[in-house]
Order: C-alpha cells, then structure tokens, then sequence
C-alpha cells in the first residue's frame, strides 16, 4: 500500500493496493491473527445469536454494477445475502458504457428505494463474510448509523486507512463513509442523497456525504466485526484515474466537503454491543 501526499482534499494520498509477496504475506497474518482473537472471544457466535432477534426484519434493496466482460463475486455475493432473515432484493444491471453513478440511477429508476428500510451499493467484486447481512444490520442499526459500510480486512485494496479492520472495535462512528465498494444508506437519508448525482466514477461524493452527514446530524460509520475483502480488482481498474480526480474537482467546487484529514479520523469506537 503505497502512500504519497496528494493534492486533492477528498483523496486519501494513498493507493491503498495490496501487493508484492511480502505485503501479502503480512496481511495474511494479521487477518488470521484479528479472527483468531474474534473467535477466542466467542464474538462471531454472540453477534450470529444477537442479530438473530434484532432488528426487526427489515427491506433492504440491493443495487449492483456487474462487469460481464471479467470475473466477478456477484454470484457468491448474492447466495450470501440470500442466507439473510431480512427481506432482499437485488438488482443488476451490465456497465453499458455508462459510469457507475449513471447505472444506480438507472436501477433506482426501474426499483425505487422508496418504502425499503435499507440500499446497499455492491460492487461485484466483494467477498462477504458467512452471515454477513443480518450482523451488519444488527450492528448499523444498533448504533444508529445513517450510512455505513463493513470494514476491509487488512488483505484488501482499501484507499482509506480509517476503512481497515480495526482490533478490538465491532463498530466506530467516523466522520466519512466510502462510496464502495459496500455502501449501506439507511431510509431516513433517501430524500437527502437520492437520486445520485449523474456521475461516472463518483470519487469526491463520499466527501460530500460525509459534510451532509455533520450538518444532518447523522450518526454514520464502519463496522469492523463483519470485514469483507476487496481483492480481485484494483482501484480504478476500470476507468482513467486523471478523468476522475477532473470530475471530483467539478463536483465539489460548489459543495461541502470533508477534508482526508477529516474523513481519516475515527469519532467512537464501539468495542461491544
């Protein structure tokens, strides 16, 4: 995971690619390490019991860009949230040449949020924990999160340091919540943020998100006790770096936005439940 400064306040500075066998390797272990103490704590089995009960069962709508042309996790992604209790529909659609932000718009249009309890934003190439919907609800609602997103472990690309797994913590409220590849918006932020922008690659909105989330007052966060990994493709594989860092800039001239050295910083951190 390289770093460098970068010039751009809504960008992290950092590639956040893992790579080379030395760097996996050392991931590797600290994954194995960070599970081995979850389990010797019984905390995937205390949170698969607690989130059995709690929430209610909640509507929750799914929407997916799938890159057809290459390999994708969508079909294991969608037998994994097929094992929830909650009541979920997902819906996909291809790139078609459009930018991600366009084909959301286009799922909304064709599946409206309206009346579901929950929208998660999926990329296709996501690995999702056993049980991972009903204790990621469990947790974002417990701590009454607006938007929220699961931590990446530490063997996954993830631009942002304060997205990474963190020991100790099952939940942390933070100042800013990533736009993928697991994005998770609860129903009472629908009128604010929905319809997306028209955009393509979106770098700069979750920067925006996290300026409207300060000044709505919402509680919004990551939750470490359900980590996914981000791994089969690196960040930015599919659209031109340069033109996104352009369109970034265009969106947030005009708008409120948090600055990395905001987005970086963890508020609480919630070491049980």
């Amino acid at each position: 995971m390289s770093a460098a400064k970068s010039e751009n306040p809504f960008a992290s500075g950092e590639s956040g690619i893992v790579g080379g066998i030395r760097l996996n390797v050392r991931t590797r272990v600290e994954d194995a390490l960070l599970d081995a103490r979850r389990v010797a704590a019984l905390e995937p089995l205390r949170l698969a019991r607690a989130a059995a009960a709690a929430p209610p069962r909640r509507r929750v709508l799914v929407l997916a860009i799938e890159r057809t042309d290459r390999a994708n996790l969508l079909p294991q992604a969608r037998a994994e949230l097929a094992r929830s209790r909650h009541e979920v529909t997902l819906e996909t659609t291809d790139v078609g040449g459009r930018g991600k932000w366009e084909n959301l718009n286009l799922l909304l249009e064709r599946t409206p949020a309206g009346g579901r309890d929950w929208l998660l934003l999926l990329d296709d190439d996501v690995a999702l924990p056993h049980g991972f919907l009903d204790r990621f609800l469990f947790l974002a609602e417990r701590f009454d999160l607006r938007l929220a997103q699961p931590a990446h472990r530490r063997r996954s690309h993830a631009a942002w340091r304060v997205t990474r797994r963190q020991g100790g913590s099952v939940a942390r409220e933070t100042g800013f919540v990533e736009i993928g590849p697991l994005t998770a918006l609860h129903a009472s932020t629908f009128e604010t943020l929905l319809p997306f922008p028209q955009l393509k690659a979106g770098w700069g909105l979750d920067a925006h998100w996290g300026a409207v989330a300060r000044e709505q007052g919402w509680p919004i966060g990551v939750v470490d006790a359900t980590p996914i990994r981000h791994v089969l493709r690196p960040i930015a594989d599919s659209y031109r770096r340069e033109a996104a860092v352009a369109e970034a800039r265009d969106f947030l001239a005009e708008r409120p936005h948090v600055t990395a050295a905001e987005a970086q910083r963890t508020l609480t951190t919630h070491r049980g439940w």
